[in-house]
């Protein structure tokens, strides 16, 4: 099925989650007030001063009422999540459905809304975000801050009394060279905003081990060539527009001992296929990553039989993923998800 134009043209630009870092991951961590909070500022050496996307952002204590638009993500909301700041979110418009972390989805869906009337791109238009009163307002691309989107901008928001922040990448809307280590600048990044630094630093050393662990298994093994790809998503005009070509899901392949079969087939974060030029590639297996798809392996399940002389179709080799493929703090259970399907003999 396809995905209204906004929400497409959003994706193409912008789609990049993830989830939380190997032990400390496991869940998400509760908000945290009070007395360990205040604690949390004595230590932060406030004030702190961040240069975002060419705008220099202070803050002088930690933020308290948070904004964050949607930009069909939820590496913001996963990121606060993971950091404990659940309790700091006043409106969230990021949801996916589904997530390799257990309880994120439900620690998600509780997250208040602000109850807004959301607009064409399925986000906060700028009079309702104004309303909201936020001190901070988290978007994943520039896109979020565009007047011709109907939004607030940054200035506006300025005078409004909020902080604006831009996620890694997101400056000019190309996240064909986004990595993993950009996962670990937005947590960083948070981790300084609402000085909680050391939390940050525990997930972004789990997270590092982990992979690490996980890509010296499969060192020196012959790297298959991985279709990755949205389950029932059109974001262009041929049979295969939602095939991934560059960005974090390239890095992510890499470190599983993989290889993306499409890379050079756009200079893009997508790549948009006819059915020709995917039956004409050997492709060795599939990742599907399933975005509002309540059955992506049925999906990557038809894709197997439409295309028998792929050795992925031969060997039923494919794995379903959601928001550990994105931006977003835990990017490394995607790389083992990857690899124990690329290299079973190695685990």
């Amino acid at each position: 099925m396809s995905k209204k134009r906004p929400v497409a043209v959003a994706l193409a630009g912008a789609l990049c989650l993830a989830t939380a870092a190997c032990a400390d991951s496991s869940a998400d961590r509760p908000g945290g007030t009070g007395a360990g909070a205040a604690a949390d500022a004595a230590r932060s050496g406030y004030p702190v001063t961040l240069d975002n996307c060419g705008v220099s952002e202070k803050f002088d204590k930690p933020p308290s009422r948070v904004v964050v638009m949607n930009g069909a993500s939820v590496a913001e909301v996963s990121t606060l999540l993971s950091l404990g700041l659940g309790d700091r979110v006043v409106a969230n418009q990021q949801s996916y459905g589904m997530s390799e972390v257990p309880g994120r989805v439900k620690a998600i869906k509780a997250l208040p809304t602000g109850n807004v009337e959301v607009n064409d791109a399925y986000d906060i238009p700028r009079e309702a975000m104004i309303g909201l009163r936020p001190d901070l307002v988290l978007s994943t691309t520039s896109y979020g801050f565009d007047a011709k989107n109907g939004f607030a901008t940054r200035d506006q928001l300025e005078q409004a009394g909020a902080a604006t922040y831009v996620s890694p990448q997101g400056c000019t809307q190309d996240t064909s060279g986004m990595t993993i280590a950009d996962s670990y600048t937005l947590l960083r990044d948070l981790g300084k905003i609402f000085a909680v630094s050391d939390r940050a630093e525990r997930l972004i050393a789990a997270s590092e081990k982990h992979i690490a662990g996980v890509s010296a298994k499969v060192e020196g093994t012959k790297r298959p060539r991985v279709m990755v790809l949205f389950s029932n998503m059109a974001m262009g005009g041929n049979d295969f527009s939602s095939v991934v070509a560059k960005g974090i899901y390239n890095d992510i392949l890499a470190k599983a001992g993989g290889t993306n079969a499409f890379a050079s087939a756009s200079r893009t974060s997508f790549a948009d296929l006819s059915k020709e030029k995917v039956a004409a590639t050997d492709v060795d297996a599939l990742v599907v990553i399933g975005y509002n798809d309540p059955n992506p392996a049925a999906y990557a399940r038809k894709l197997l039989k439409e295309f028998p002389q792929w050795p992925a179709a031969r060997n039923h080799t494919y794995v379903t993923l959601s928001d550990s493929m994105y931006l977003g703090p835990s990017n490394d259970l995607a790389v083992e998800k990857i690899a124990r399907i690329l290299h079973p003999d190695r685990f």
